[in-house]
C-alpha cells in the first residue's frame, strides 16, 4: 500500500557545505512515462555532468502548490549554472493523469523546466517516493545527495544546489515562508469525499458507495463536513445527482481549499458563520479556493450548490 503525503511533514537529509560522507546512492531512471511536457524525453544517464533536481508533484496538491515558486525561482536563477529541474507529475486523481489537464497547469503556474508525466507512478515506485512533494537532488555523477519530504527547509536545499554548482552558500536571514501556513496553528488535516478515504463526513446516512439523501446533524464537530442534498459517493469523490445541495463544514484554518469539478460551469455560493464570501465557478477538474481568512479559528463553511452533475474529491487546509 503506497503511504501519501498531503499535509507538510519536515523529513530533511540535506548536504552540508563541503558535502561531506552521506549515504548516495545511484538515481534510478524514469520509468513509465506516459508523456513529457517542455522537453523530449529525458534519461537520468543523459543528465550526467549536470546537476538535477527531482521534484515529485501533482497539480491539485495544496503542499506542491506552495513549494513549486521554490522550485520555479531555483529553475530560473541556476538553469545557466548547471541546474536540470525535472518536475515528476505523479497523479493522485484520475484526472490528473490527462495531458491536457497537465498542459494547462504548466502554463497556469509559470513552469518553464521539463515535467514527466508518471501516470502509472512506475518512476513514483522507482525512486522508492512516497511524499508530495518531495525534491531528490542528484550530483554531477548521478547520486542522490539529498532529499527533502514537504514543504519548507528551502534555503537548505538551495544552498545544497548551490554546494554542488561550486557557488557560495546563501545567509540564512531568518525569513519566514510567506506562502506556508503556520503548521503549529493550523487545526484541520484533509478531508476527503470518496469511499476509499472518508473519515470526516458527519452526515448520517454514512459515507459507503451509492446514491441516496444526505442530511446534516444539528450539530457539526470540529473537522468534519456534512452532506445535504442527494448525493452519489464513489470511492474518490461526492457527486451532486439532486437538482441542489449543500456541503457544511466545520474547521480551523486560515484558508480552505477544494478540489472539484463539473460537467458545466457552476457557481457555488459560499458562506462562512452565515456571511457570504466571493462566489467561486467550478468546472476544471483542480483545486479552487473558498475562504481566505485573517487567522487560524474556528468557522463553519456552507457551500450551496445550484445544480447537478458537481464533482467534490477533497477540501485542504492553509
Amino acid at each position: 500500500m503506497r503511504h501519501f503525503l498531503r499535509k507538510a511533514l519536515i523529513v530533511v537529509a540535506l548536504v552540508a557545505a563541503a558535502l561531506p560522507a552521506f549515504a548516495a546512492q545511484t538515481a534510478p531512471e524514469f520509468a513509465g512515462i506516459a508523456a513529457w511536457q517542455n522537453t523530449k524525453p529525458l534519461t537520468m544517464k543523459s543528465l550526467r555532468g549536470k546537476v538535477v533536481l527531482i521534484d515529485f508533484w501533482t497539480y491539485s496538491c495544496i503542499n506542491c502548490l506552495r513549494t513549486l515558486p521554490h522550485v520555479t525561482r531555483w529553475y530560473d536563477q541556476y538553469k545557466d549554472k548547471g541546474l536540470v529541474v525535472v518536475g515528476v507529475h505523479s497523479p493522485e486523481f484520475p484526472f490528473e493523469k490527462q495531458e491536457a489537464n497537465v498542459r494547462d497547469a504548466i502554463k497556469r503556474f509559470g513552469i518553464h523546466y521539463p515535467v514527466a508525466q508518471d501516470n502509472d507512478l512506475e518512476t513514483w515506485d522507482a525512486w522508492d517516493n512516497k511524499y508530495w512533494p518531495a525534491e531528490y537532488l542528484v550530483d554531477q555523477r548521478g547520486n542522490v545527495v539529498a532529499h527533502h519530504y514537504g514543504e519548507g527547509n528551502y534555503m537548505e536545499m538551495e544552498n545544497a544546489i548551490r554546494t554542488l554548482l561550486g557557488l557560495p552558500r546563501l545567509d540564512d536571514k531568518g525569513g519566514a515562508d510567506q506562502d506556508a501556513p503556520d503548521f503549529t496553528q493550523l487545526g484541520s488535516p484533509e478531508m476527503y469525499f470518496g469511499s476509499d478515504r472518508s473519515q470526516n463526513n458527519a452526515s448520517p446516512e454514512g459515507d459507503r458507495t451509492g446514491t441516496r439523501d444526505f442530511t446534516a446533524p444539528s450539530r457539526l464537530d470540529l473537522n468534519r463536513f456534512a452532506l445535504v442534498g442527494r448525493w452519489e459517493i464513489g470511492r474518490e469523490n461526492a457527486s451532486l445527482v439532486g437538482p441542489s445541495g449543500e456541503i457544511r463544514l466545520h474547521f480551523k484554518a486560515k484558508k480552505v481549499h477544494m478540489v472539484a469539478s463539473a460537467n458545466t460551469p457552476i457557481t457555488l455560493e459560499v458562506l462562512v458563520d452565515g456571511r457570504p464570501q466571493p462566489p467561486v465557478t467550478v468546472q476544471t477538474s483542480m483545486l479552487y479556493t473558498l475562504f481566505d481568512g485573517d487567522g487560524y479559528k474556528d468557522h463553519v463553511l456552507t457551500i450551496k450548490v445550484p445544480k447537478a452533475n458537481f464533482h467534490v474529491f477533497t477540501f485542504t487546509f492553509g
